[in-house]
């Protein structure tokens, strides 16, 4: 094991620019798959005509493809029929896609779980639909909510690394490139790796439980 040749400047630097693209990807995936994934979930949740039944219907076939499968299909399939984006956005587009997918129906899931008895109130009390919703669903849907989507968030993490399979220079292409280098390079670059997601992931986790504290 060469921990002083795997390390060098010019491979350290290398690998954590390859974390930091896995970092962006990430970042910009959650935020747009928790957008996305709410509205469908509460669409799922509300029952509205039309929608909810096309809105089941493509959550239930996105969430039964393995990922990978997404991602060639973004990166290889679009531009046949002339949507064409770049390597990173592609990576974006296939990880939101997926994990929205799962997020609407972990939101439906937490909405569901909601008492009856307080959305009956509500409404005998002359708080309409939507103020229902807004007011006393989502807030206590909420905490259900956050256990199972800071899981989602870290397994969303953890799975940019298959945008490796397509050439995406995040922190797993990187470290493939580091470590055929020279076979001793193997296991220090792959520690190094399993300490950096770790260090995230953990990060997220102890965020997940202040969140399930104030929300208790």
């Amino acid at each position: 094991m060469d921990f002083a040749g795997a390390f060098s400047a010019a491979n350290l630097g290398f690998l954590m620019d390859g974390f930091y693209l896995t970092l962006i990807v990430a970042f910009v995936s959650i935020i747009l798959s928790f957008v996305i994934g709410v509205i469908v979930g509460v669409i799922r949740y509300a029952e509205v005509p039309v929608l909810s039944p096309v809105m089941f219907f493509l959550v239930e076939l996105i969430r039964n493809l393995p990922l990978l499968l997404i991602i060639f299909f973004v990166r290889f399939a679009l531009p046949e029929v002339g949507i064409k984006m770049g390597l990173t956005t592609a990576a974006i587009a296939a990880l939101t896609i997926f994990e929205a997918a799962m997020i609407a129906e972990i939101v439906r899931g937490g909405l569901t779980a909601v008492d009856k008895g307080q959305i009956e109130a509500a409404r005998s009390s002359g708080l309409s639909s939507f103020q229902t919703l807004w007011h006393i669903v989502l807030p206590q849907g909420l905490r259900h909510m956050v256990p199972p989507l800071v899981s989602q968030f870290i397994s969303l993490l953890k799975d940019t690394s298959l945008a490796t399979i397509v050439a995406l220079p995040e922190l797993m292409h990187n470290a493939k490139i580091v470590m055929g280098q020279k076979e001793s390079f193997t296991i220090p670059v792959l520690m190094m790796v399993a300490v950096l997601y770790f260090a995230v992931n953990y990060l997220l986790s102890l965020v997940s439980r202040r969140l399930e504290h104030k929300t208790a």
